[in-house]
């Protein structure tokens, strides 16, 4: 069962991202799913910027649109925020090394189709969508597996 909310600002996308990384651990696979500009990248680069100022630093946090993954090193342990768009072989997630990713960093995938058998069989679909072609976005909470039971307690709206 989903739980959604509607996000009607980017301050509210960065409330959502403090509570989901209040809640990540490391071998915690999110994955991020929705048409292009539903707000992908910006709630994993929220997530990662906010563990950022956690620890005191600040730095970019790009798209990985072009180099299909990006890694951070953090006080919580790595975050690897993949792109997968662009992925032209299955092959290549071995070789980038997200499948090693999975089993211990907390790992941000969009576009997690392309992951085809290697999804992991934990993980937490996150869906966004463009409620009534309006600015506003609408994020669907999919978790898959145990150890997901907190998002009952995130908010329906901020």
């Amino acid at each position: 069962m989903g739980h959604s909310i509607l996000l009607k600002s980017e301050a509210e996308t960065v409330l959502l991202a403090r509570i989901l990384l209040s809640k990540l651990k490391p071998s915690d696979c999110v994955l991020l799913e929705g048409p292009v500009g539903a707000g992908k990248s910006a709630l994993a680069r929220a997530i990662i910027q906010t563990q950022m100022e956690l620890d005191g630093y600040k730095e970019d946090v790009p798209s990985p649109t072009f180099t299909l993954v990006q890694t951070y090193e953090t006080s919580r342990g790595e975050f690897w925020h993949a792109d997968l768009y662009r992925l032209s072989d299955q092959s290549e997630l071995e070789e980038l090394g997200l499948v090693e990713a999975l089993e211990s960093a907390i790992s941000l995938i969009e576009w997690p189709e392309r992951l085809a058998g290697l999804t992991p069989d934990r993980h937490l679909l996150i869906k966004l969508s463009f409620p009534d072609n309006s600015e506003h976005r609408l994020v669907t909470l999919l978790p898959s597996g145990e150890a997901w039971d907190w998002i009952e307690e995130v908010p329906f709206s901020f």
